[in-house]
Parts: structure tokens; C-alpha cells; sequence
């Protein structure tokens, strides 16, 4: 299941002839905040300013390598997933429908219907999306591009594997938890590479799935809360998933709202970058586990930075002005 490092290694070669590597990068004012020496990963650098591009890319050379040109592709996504698959079948001449819950993101939509998809709107979660997109995918002939598989992985991989290999030493690494490609990977490049770094998932509370599965050593489904880190609002866990994190992780821990949207101000005034809420969660975490970790070089992964005008501008806010914002749209 897992990419050896020869296959992320030949994978990076298709990745990048479609972007450059992105920067990891230690800032002063957020070493000062988390009382240590803190990277950021800065995956929201790529041309969908997401991780989630790596895997897409790779998924669809490997696609196209080794059965004939499928009429076109299809998956469910809360956005930068959707946006992966959009973008690397545009640039293979590939028809692309993607499935997304009702309400979801208006930009991140926006996004992916400018990069050639056909958007289509089911459900009231990413469950409710996926479930329906695997029944096109039987009607319509279409190929379903999953959310978790080793081709996935391999371009996914090559995150870490330039964090690794550009920063020595990372005694902790925190990566945001959503169907868990991202932490999986980074567990393949540090035992690949013969490293003692200790990986954390980083879930939301509103969406625990995989906090309580990792607790319990199964997959336990769990409802999801209205969550400003929709990246991570994930209902049923992936247990291929589950079993590399729960073998690989030394633990997952749970950020609240609040937690999460202060991590998106503290970006935004530590190093005026822009974090989503599920790109921010990581950063959460570590704040969290602030005196666990003091002293110790850390990195934390900025997974993406697509996140709506309007929630964007409530966050900055402050917290009076999201509290007031969340208690109106509970009305």
C-alpha cells in the first residue's frame, strides 16, 4: 500500500512538470508564538494552491498508462481533492465530473467548474457526495478516482519527501487528518528514509471519525458538525487508511472551532499567508501540545489555502465576530 521511495522519487518527475516543489519555511513570529523552532509546510503554493494536486496528477498518468482512455473521471470532494482531478484531467484531454455536498464551498466550486468540470451537487455531507458519485460512475461508464489509493500516495508523497530532505532533525511532524492520504504519506517518507520523526494526525472535534477510530483500533463512523475545516469533515474513515496511521502515527489529536480559526488569524499575522481551516489545523494542534513539544524542532503542514471571501473575513474577525456569526447561522 505504501510508496517506496524509488516510486515517490519517479512519481515527483510527473508532479513536477506540473508545478514547482513548495517551500518549507520557519518564521520568527510563529517560533515566538509556539515557543519552539516551527516549519511550515507550505503546500498551499501549488497551482491549486492545495497538497491535494500531487496525488491527482500522479493518479491519472498512472491511469492512462495502464488501461485504454476511460470516458471520463469522477469524484466526490469538499473541493481541493475535486480540484486535483479537474485540473490533471484537463491537461490529459479528460471529461471530468465531479460530486460535491450541498453548500459546499462557492469558490472552491467556482474553482473547479474554471478548470473544465462538470459540478454536480448531492447530499448533505462528503458520505452523502461519494456514495452518489459511485452511482455514476456505474450509470455513466465513468471512471471514480478515489480519495485514498497508492497511486494517490505517491504523488502525495512527495510532499514530505522534500520537507525531509530539505529540513533535518524534525522531531514532530503534525499533518491535518481528512481521508488520510496526506499523514500516510509522510509516514511512507520517514520510514523510507530511516527517520525518528514522530508523526500526529490532526483531526477536527466536529468531524471525530478518525480520532475515535484510531482510539478503538477499528473504523467507527461518527456525524459530522458544521466545520469551518470542511477538509476534514469526514463521516466514515478509510480503514486501509486507518490501519498506516494507526501503525505509523504516534497519536491523533481533536482542535476545536475555535482553536482552528485562531490558527488561521495566526498565519495570517505571523506570516500573511492565507490558511483554509483544515490547512490551519495542523498549527492548531501543535499550539495545543505547545509545552509537550517546546524545544524541539517541529513541523506542521499548511495543506491548503482555499477558503471562501466571506468565512475568510468572519475568521479574521476575531473570535466575538465568529461566535456572533456561527449563532446566527444556527438560527
Amino acid at each position: 500500500m505504501l510508496p517506496s521511495l524509488q516510486e515517490v522519487e519517479v512519481a515527483a518527475a510527473t508532479v513536477y512538470a506540473a508545478m514547482a516543489p513548495t517551500p518549507q519555511l520557519c518564521w520568527p513570529l510563529l517560533a515566538e508564538r509556539c515557543g519552539t523552532e516551527v516549519w511550515v509546510k507550505h503546500e498551499s503554493h501549488t497551482p491549486i494552491g492545495a497538497f491535494k494536486l500531487r496525488g491527482g496528477l500522479v493518479y491519472l498518468a498512472e491511469l492512462m498508462r495502464a488501461r485504454p482512455k476511460p470516458a471520463g473521471v469522477i469524484a466526490a470532494t469538499r473541493g481541493n481533492h475535486g480540484q486535483s482531478v479537474a485540473f490533471a484531467a484537463q491537461r490529459a484531454g479528460m471529461r471530468a465530473t465531479i460530486v460535491v455536498p450541498r453548500g459546499n464551498s462557492a469558490e472552491k466550486n467556482a474553482a473547479m467548474r474554471a478548470l473544465g468540470a462538470a459540478l454536480v451537487e448531492h447530499g448533505h455531507d462528503y458520505q452523502d457526495a461519494y456514495e452518489h458519485a459511485v452511482a455514476l460512475a456505474e450509470a455513466e461508464a465513468l471512471h471514480l478516482v478515489p480519495t485514498f489509493h497508492p497511486w494517490l500516495l505517491r504523488g502525495v508523497a512527495s510532499y514530505a519527501l522534500e520537507l525531509f530532505r530539505a529540513v533535518a532533525g524534525i522531531d514532530t511532524l503534525y499533518a491535518p487528518l481528512g481521508l488520510g492520504s496526506g499523514i500516510c504519506s509522510a509516514i511512507a517518507m520517514r520510514d523510507a528514509l530511516g527517520l525518528a520523526t514522530r508523526i500526529v494526525g490532526v483531526a477536527a472535534e466536529a468531524a471525530p471519525a478518525y480520532a475515535l477510530s484510531f482510539a478503538r483500533g477499528e473504523p467507527v463512523a461518527a456525524e459530522v458538525a458544521e466545520s469551518v475545516a470542511d477538509g476534514l469533515s469526514v463521516r466514515v474513515p478509510n480503514a486501509d487508511a486507518l490501519a498506516v496511521i494507526r501503525r505509523g502515527a504516534e497519536r491523533v489529536v481533536t482542535v476545536s472551532e475555535c482553536e482552528i480559526e485562531a490558527a488561521m488569524r495566526h498565519y495570517f499575522t505571523d506570516t500573511h499567508h492565507v490558511a483554509e481551516g483544515a490547512g490551519a489545523a495542523a498549527l492548531a494542534a501543535l499550539l495545543q501540545e505547545r509545552e509537550r513539544v517546546a524545544g524541539r524542532r517541529v513541523a506542521v503542514v499548511l495543506s491548503g489555502a482555499n477558503v471562501d471571501r466571506s468565512v475568510y473575513l468572519r475568521v479574521l474577525g476575531g473570535p466575538e465576530a465568529a461566535a456572533r456569526a456561527r449563532r446566527e447561522a444556527a438560527r
